[in-house]
C-alpha cells in the first residue's frame, strides 16, 4: 500500500511512487497526492517541502516518459514500422499537430484521467522539440501535483473518500481513452486495407 511506502520514506516515498505513477506504473496518483496532503494537514509533513517534492517526482516522470518515447518510439518505428505501418511521414505529422495545438494538451493533459500517460509519450515519439515540451508540460504537471496536495490540505479527513470517487473517473477516463484510441486504429486499418485491394 502507498501509504505505508509514503509514511516510511517521507518526502523522497512520494517523489519517486509519483515519478513511477506518471511513467505508467499502476500507482493511485491523485489519491497519493491527497494522502500527502492530508499529511500536512496532520502536521506531520511540512507544505513546502511536500510541495518541492510531488513537483521533483512529477518532473522527473514526465521527463522520463518523454524519452521513452522520443528513443523508444523510434527504435520501435524502426525494429516493426513495416508491420505498425509507421513511415517517417507519421511522426512529422504528429509532430506538426503537437507544434500547432497539441502542445496544449501537455499542459491540460495531467487533469484529465486517463490522458497525461498518454500525452509525454506520445510528444516524445513525435520528436517534439524538448524546449517546447518543457514549456507546457512541466507548468502543467507541477500544477496538478501542488493543487491535489492542496485538496488533501483542505478536505483534511475526507481524502480518501473524494480518492475513491476520483479514482472511479480516472478508471472510467481511462477506458474511454482506450476504447477511443481502439477505434482510430480499427478506422486506420479499415482504410490501409481498402487502399492496399
Amino acid at each position: 500500500m502507498f501509504t505505508a511506502w509514503v509514511m516510511r520514506y517521507g518526502y523522497i516515498g512520494i517523489s519517486t511512487l509519483l515519478m513511477f505513477g506518471i511513467v505508467g506504473l499502476p500507482v493511485p496518483d491523485e489519491s497519493l497526492l491527497m494522502f500527502a496532503g492530508y499529511l500536512v494537514y496532520k502536521g506531520e509533513f511540512r507544505l513546502l517541502p511536500t510541495i518541492a517534492a510531488v513537483c521533483l517526482g512529477s518532473l522527473c516522470g514526465i521527463t522520463a516518459s518523454y524519452s521513452l518515447g522520443r528513443f523508444g518510439g523510434a527504435l520501435l518505428a524502426r525494429k516493426f514500422g513495416r508491420y505498425l505501418h509507421l513511415s517517417e511521414e507519421k511522426p512529422g505529422k504528429a509532430h506538426e499537430w503537437f507544434s500547432r495545438v497539441g502542445k496544449w494538451a501537455l499542459f491540460i493533459g495531467y487533469f484529465i484521467p486517463g490522458i497525461r500517460h498518454l500525452t509525454t509519450y506520445a510528444a516524445g515519439m513525435s520528436r517534439l522539440e524538448y524546449p517546447v515540451f518543457a514549456l507546457f508540460a512541466y507548468p502543467g504537471g507541477a500544477l496538478w501535483s501542488s493543487g491535489f496536495v492542496t485538496a488533501g490540505f483542505f478536505l483534511g479527513r475526507g481524502w480518501a473518500e473524494t480518492a475513491v470517487r476520483i479514482h472511479k473517473m480516472a478508471a472510467l477516463g481511462l477506458g474511454v481513452a482506450l476504447g477511443l484510441i481502439a477505434a482510430i486504429l480499427l478506422i486506420y486499418w479499415r482504410k490501409s486495407r481498402r487502399r492496399r485491394s
